[in-house]
C-alpha cells in the first residue's frame, strides 16, 4: 500500500466523471527534453526539486485565497478550528461557501501525522475552496503513486516526512472533499490573520508541500 508500515490509506469509493486518460499519449518532444534537462539540473544541484515544485505551484495556483483565509483563520480561532474539523461543510460557510451536494472534510496535520489528499479514480478536488485542480492532481501516475509510495511522491515535491511521523492518504470522490489544515509555522504567534494566510499555498491545502517558517 506504501512505503511505510505505519502509513494509511482512506479510501472512498464512488467517483464522479470519467478516469482521467491525458497522460496515455506518448509525450511530445518538448516535454521529453524538459523532463531531461530538469532531471540533469536537479542531479547537479543546480536546482531542487522543492525549487521546481515551487515554480509550478507559482504558474498553477489561482483561487487559492479563500482557503488561505480559512486556514488562517483556524489557527488564530480555536473555536472556528474546532468548528472546521468536526463540520467542515458549515465551517466554511461562515466564508460564504457553499460545499453543497459534496461533503467537505478537513484534515489536520500534527507533530505525529501529515495527510495528504488524491482523488484516484478522477480529479475530485474542492474547487469552491481552492479554484481549479492543478495539472499534476489529474494525472494516473500521481493518481495512482500517491496511494502506493505517498513518500515518494512528498519527496518529489521537496516534502520530506521523517520516519516516525504518519502518512494518511485520503482518496476524495464525487460526494466527500478533503481540506488539508497545515501545522501552523513556528515564530507567528503575533501574526495577523491576513499575514497568515499569505504564508497558505496551494500545495499545502493539499497536503504535498508544508507551510515554511518566516525567513525560510
Amino acid at each position: 500500500m506504501s512505503d511505510h508500515h505505519h502509513d494509511l490509506v482512506h479510501a472512498t469509493h464512488t467517483h464522479d466523471g470519467k478516469p482521467i486518460q491525458n497522460d496515455d499519449r506518448p509525450p511530445i518532444e518538448a516535454e521529453t527534453l524538459e523532463t531531461a534537462v530538469r532531471e540533469l539540473l536537479m542531479e547537479k544541484g543546480v536546482i531542487s526539486a522543492d525549487e521546481v515544485r515551487q515554480a509550478i505551484e507559482m504558474m498553477d495556483s489561482r483561487g487559492t485565497d479563500l482557503g488561505a483565509k480559512i486556514v488562517a483563520r483556524a489557527w488564530v480561532d480555536d473555536d472556528f478550528k474546532q468548528r472546521l474539523l468536526s463540520e467542515g461543510d458549515a465551517a466554511v460557510r461562515e466564508f460564504g461557501v457553499d460545499m453543497r451536494p459534496t461533503e467537505l472534510c478537513v484534515v489536520e496535520n500534527t507533530a505525529e501525522v501529515h495527510n495528504m489528499v488524491v482523488c484516484t479514480l478522477c480529479s475530485c478536488y474542492p474547487r469552491a475552496i481552492l479554484g481549479i485542480p492543478p495539472a499534476w492532481y489529474k494525472r494516473r501516475d500521481y493518481r495512482a503513486r500517491a496511494v502506493r509510495e505517498p513518500r515518494s511522491i512528498l519527496a518529489e515535491f521537496g516534502t520530506a516526512i521523517p520516519e516516525q511521523k504518519q502518512v494518511r492518504v485520503h482518496d476524495s470522490n464525487a460526494d466527500l472533499r478533503y481540506l488539508v489544515l497545515p501545522q501552523r509555522p513556528a515564530g507567528t504567534d503575533d501574526w495577523s490573520e491576513e499575514q497568515l494566510a499569505a504564508l497558505v499555498s496551494r500545495d499545502s491545502m493539499i497536503g504535498v508541500a508544508d507551510i515554511r517558517s518566516p525567513g525560510e
